[in-house]
């Protein structure tokens, strides 16, 4: 007895599952239905945007092609009827002629025949019907406006629904689990431009032994993502402290060219080697207090001493160096030239090199440099070598410098453009260096490597026998 019961509890266990599974996929069969009007609806209105936009462009280039041919008539017909109207009018003349030397042909008088027949040829002489074409300007043909859209229709007739794409391939090599969060990476079987974006569904589990649906949670979505790859943040995160580095220097003027005017981060050609501005100052200073130098000039002065002593660049090498080493790591600065600067380079240069060397010049400096004097040219140097840069002159120009990895890079500071990349090892410490000669330099430091730079520098490096005509090895 108690052997039957127990069966027949279990039948009646079993049965009451199945009536559970059963009504959850009924459940699940209307939510479809639901779905399947609702997601009509939308891909009908898409359909309707889509075809909209194709009328709009087509009422457009009808409306401007009509207008083409209504110019092109106009201009035609206004042609013609200006042709008519000369011609029309010499007619006109022609035949009174014609009628006043018909009548001349009776006068007996031979003095007054002669006048009038010196009259009606001056007035050939002169007439316009002799003067005009008779051809005419433009002619009535009008087939160099017809159009065959035979092509686009075809086009047109074989639009189509768009193909399903290949499901996503989960990166298990890229995920990530720490933190609190999770980052799911994927990518897709074979390239499809026509993909918009990527829909990722997930739900939470427990970890006690296998992981299964806790509380019978549903599935959460998470629309319109456009990357291929996506961090879900738990409900807590660790509190941490981040600490940026980035290079910070200033233009070291104690060591710069005389004919240099140098503040922190701005360099300025001067071209009095700043005796033009001492000058001033000492005669003010002779004249008593009377004549106040304004606070702008007194902000860059420097004093006779210092100008003095500043032996470190003579010659053409009007530059100056930064004041703090790279030794290692990777750093980025910007820099800005005045609109009307003549001349100027940007790069790094060892700390040993001459007070007659140029930014370039050498084997032991790279830069880029730009000449605006008579016409611009823009190009990479280094151990007197350039290569042109056919590209034009950013108003920004990022510099990223790679010492471990041995690598000097130019960029638009705007656009992140690469301007140009040396490719070498670094075997001892450097300096950022820079060349002014008619205008003057804003340097800006303190900036982290930009994502885009990170970005640009991974794909480059990524690429095998990537290397620059100016590469050198310098011991």
């Amino acid at each position: 007895m108690d052997a039957q019961k127990e069966a027949l509890q279990r039948i009646i266990s079993t049965l009451a599952n199945k009536n559970d599974e059963i009504q959850n996929f009924i459940d699940t069969l209307n939510h479809t239905l639901k779905g399947v009007q609702a997601n009509s609806s939308n891909v009908i209105a898409e359909l309707d945007e889509e075809f909209d936009g194709l009328y709009s462009i087509l009422d457009e280039m009808k409306e401007s092609m009509t207008n083409s041919i209504k110019q092109e008539q106009a201009h035609k017909t206004q042609e013609l009827q200006n042709q008519l109207s000369q011609c029309s009018n010499a007619l006109e003349n022609s035949e009174e002629l014609l009628e006043y030397a018909a009548r001349s042909l009776d006068i007996k008088d031979p003095e007054e025949f002669s006048k009038a027949a010196r009259q009606i040829k001056d007035r050939v002489t002169m007439a316009s019907a002799f003067r005009i074409s008779l051809k005419p300007k433009v002619s009535d043909n009008m087939t160099h406006l017809m159009v065959d859209f035979s092509q686009e229709r075809q086009m047109l007739q074989a639009l189509k629904f768009l193909p399903v794409p290949k499901a996503p391939e989960i990166d298990t090599a890229e995920c990530l689990v720490a933190d609190n969060t999770v980052t799911i990476a994927w990518r897709m079987p074979e390239e499809d431009k026509k993909i918009d974006h990527f829909a990722l569904e997930y739900r939470k589990t427990n970890f006690d032994g296998l992981p299964r649906v806790k509380d019978e949670r549903c599935w959460e979505l998470i629309d319109y993502i456009k990357g291929i790859e996506y961090t879900l943040s738990g409900e807590y995160s660790d509190p941490i402290t981040l600490e940026t580095k980035a290079l910070v220097f200033n233009l070291d003027g104690t060591s710069s060219h005389l004919n240099l005017k140098v503040e922190d981060s701005y360099v300025e050609w001067d071209p009095t080697g700043g005796k033009s501005q001492e000058n001033k100052i000492k005669g003010k200073e002779n004249k008593g207090r009377s004549g106040t130098p304004s606070p702008k000039r007194t902000s860059v002065t420097r004093s006779p001493l210092i100008r003095g002593s500043r032996d470190r660049f003579t010659g053409e090498s009007y530059t100056v160096l930064g004041d703090t080493t790279i030794e290692s790591g990777q750093h980025y600065w910007e820099v800005r030239a005045q609109k009307d600067c003549k001349s100027y380079s940007m790069g790094v240069a060892y700390k040993n090199m001459g007070k007659f060397d140029q930014l370039g010049k050498t084997n032991t400096s790279w830069c880029i440099h730009v000449n605006n004097w008579l016409q611009t040219t823009f190009s990479a140097k280094h151990n007197n070598k350039a290569k042109a840069l056919d590209m034009p002159v950013p108003d920004r120009i990022g510099v990223y410098c790679d010492f471990d990895g041995g690598q000097l890079t130019f960029y638009n500071a705007t656009s992140k453009q690469l301007l140009y990349t040396f490719k070498t090892k670094f075997t001892q410490p450097l300096l950022p260096g820079f060349m002014v000669w008619c205008g003057g330099l804003t340097v800006s430091t303190g900036l982290q490597v930009p994502s885009a730079v990170k970005t640009l520098q991974k794909s480059e490096n990524g690429l095998s026998g990537s290397s620059s005509s100016l590469t050198n090895i310098t011991q």
